[in-house]
């Protein structure tokens, strides 16, 4: 493969005999024209006849820049690209879907986006509405009466304006609720003879800016102060890190009021890196499914707990048997889209005060009321490390990846874009908002590639080494997003944590089948991924990513990872097939200890 360090994503699609093309012509032109006053930067997309005409004035009237084209592979993967964007800048990206088929295709990985709160412009396209201007058979296969309807209840809004005045305000609209907090997707569908009309005059100045303000969110100086006095009174305040930015102002402000509190802090592995797990505050590892032993008892000693937009609170309290005598203070803004159609809203959960605001600009707020505090008590608390125990070398488990990945990365920048169900956190301390961006909120198999490859478009010119661990299924899934990253010279090393199974479901099996006293021998079948075997790293040379594997011994491992990081330092996309010992960190764990 030919070195592309530097390389130019936007030089990879340079289109010809492009003009000034000014003003804009045709409807599509407002749209486009909207779309670069509104800073998008690219557009995903798997092309389609229904936005022709947006797909035009993209190429030919803005000169496919600002935004720039993605071709995607599959609907999916286009948004899920766009979340993956947004998981590092906290801003929408566009992903475009043909009709009704696209925006179906396109459907799992909006959901995603939503259980993630994540903002994605979704643009999708439709008709003509107008049915005697509909060609035989196919635009009326994809012309349906309400195409919104698809994703309403996992979108914070959609639309299907029907002037190219009308359409600039939706997209305005569109952006401006996506990019307010609670972040999330939205949808804009454009009617295809919409696109495709001649304006028969000039619109008239449309400012985005005035239209897309930021929303403030805030507290009164009162309920400050009171929140102020409850955690200065605490003897065992505990704080719940929930979602928040990327900006490492805000993740150092998260450390100065633990510090200030001396209180004790917990994260979620599910959730985006938002305060340091190496830290003595920190308790445990971060959390998975439920709260660990360090966690629970945390819990029944504290006496005030702050949740800073925490997923599932409720959840965590119903682990401890009965609802925790502590002070609960809650601040969100979650419950301002919460839909009924899906749960993703979890257990109702317990508070004495709830507070509608920005996490980030309270945490801030409260440091200013808090300025010159002192801890009622001495500072004796400090949580060890979590344990981490040898690792044999006989075969080659799950936890010998965060081992080995980090001592082949000593000393580097690196963003964890997403990972596996397996991941060791005690043996990958976070030290940075860009450390790990978060996993699937949604449960959403096959979106990892596509994420990461996002997320790696984001960081393009920061130095950070872009590294994803997807589990097999998830990167046979979405594997097509890997030649999204290659065509655009999107550098990225992806570490394919392979157990030759969907081993969560053979989990599942054997529960089932110990509590109907049933053989747990047959959990393997319609689980198992073998007979043949898939070659992950010829699935990903197709693609054009160079491809490792299938590796399958400690000391492969540590010999291929700076081989395939050196490729990636040189602008390409490295793929390593990571044969692995099936089995969780729990099993794993004691198998390793039985060879200890």
């Amino acid at each position: 493969m030919t070195p592309r360090t530097g390389a130019d994503t936007g030089a990879v699609e340079r289109p010809v005999g492009i003009g000034t093309n000014a003003p804009p012509a045709f409807g599509s032109d407002v749209i486009a024209d909207t779309l670069r006053a509104l800073g998008i930067e690219y557009i995903a997309l798997n092309p389609g006849a229904s936005y022709r005409g947006l797909h035009d004035s993209i190429v030919n009237y803005l000169g496919n820049k600002m935004p720039q084209m993605l071709l995607c592979l599959h609907e999916e993967v286009a948004v899920a690209i766009a979340h993956g964007y947004a998981r590092v800048t906290g801003r929408a990206m566009a992903a475009a879907v043909h009709s009704n088929v696209g925006l179906l295709h396109a459907s799992m990985s909006i959901f995603d986006a939503w259980c993630n709160r994540s903002p994605v412009l979704v643009l999708g396209a439709t008709g003509p509405v107008d049915a005697a201007k509909r060609r035989p058979w196919i635009d009326w296969i994809h012309t349906s009466a309400d195409q919104g309807a698809i994703v309403r209840d996992f979108t914070k809004w959609d639309d299907q304006p029907s002037s190219p005045a009308a359409a600039r305000e939706a997209l305005a609209r569109a952006a401006w609720m996506a990019n307010s907090l609670p972040k999330g997707p939205v949808y804009v569908n454009f009617d295809a003879e919409l696109q495709e009309m001649k304006l028969p005059e000039p619109l008239p100045p449309f400012d985005v800016a005035q239209y897309t303000p930021p929303v403030m969110t805030g507290i009164s100086p009162a309920a400050l102060s009171a929140l102020a006095a409850d955690l200065k009174q605490a003897r065992h305040p505990l704080v719940f890190f929930g979602r928040g930015s990327r900006s490492l102002e805000a993740w150092n402000r998260r450390v100065a009021l633990v510090e200030t509190l001396d209180a004790q802090a917990a994260t979620r592995l599910n959730q985006a890196a938002v305060f340091p797990t190496g830290h003595p505050a920190h308790v445990g590892n971060p959390v998975s499914i439920g709260p660990g032993p360090e966690l629970m008892e945390a819990m029944r000693a504290a006496d005030v707990m702050l949740c800073l937009d925490w997923v599932d609170i409720g959840g965590m309290f119903r682990a401890l048997g009965a609802p925790p005598k502590a002070r609960i203070v809650t601040v969100t803004l979650d419950h301002t889209i919460h839909r009924g159609w899906n749960k993703d809203y979890q257990a109702l959960a317990p508070a004495s005060t709830y507070i509608a605001a920005d996490p980030d600009a309270i945490v801030e707020a409260l440091l200013g009321e808090l300025a010159g505090h002192v801890p009622a008590r001495p500072k004796l608390r400090r949580n060890p490390p979590p344990a981490v125990s040898p690792l044999p070398r006989d075969k080659l488990y799950g936890p010998h990846i965060p081992e080995l990945l980090r001592a082949a990365t000593r000393g580097r920048d690196v963003c964890l874009t997403y990972l596996t169900i397996s991941w060791d956190s005690a043996r990958w301390p976070l030290h940075h908002p860009l450390d790990y961006t978060g996993n699937s909120e949604g449960g959403a198999i096959g979106a990892g590639p596509g994420v990461s490859v996002g997320v790696a478009l984001a960081l393009k010119g920061s130095g950070r080494l872009p590294v994803a661990v997807l589990g097999d299924g998830d990167f046979l899934m979405g594997v097509t997003a890997i030649w999204t990253a290659v065509h655009y010279r999107i550098p990225l090393l992806v570490l394919v944590a392979n157990n030759r199974s969907f081993y969560n479901d053979e989990v599942h099996q054997e529960r089932v089948a110990r509590m109907r006293q049933r053989p747990v021998e047959n959990k393997w079948i319609g689980q198992r991924i073998s007979d043949p075997e898939i070659d992950v790293a010829a699935l990903a040379r197709a693609q054009g990513a160079r491809a490792f594997g299938p590796i399958e011994s400690v000391e492969a491992l540590e010999r291929i990872l700076p081989e395939a990081i050196a490729a990636v330092d040189n602008g390409e996309v490295s793929v390593v097939d990571v044969r692995i010992e099936p089995g969780y960190l729990e099993e794993v764990s004691a198998a390793m200890m039985r060879k200890v």
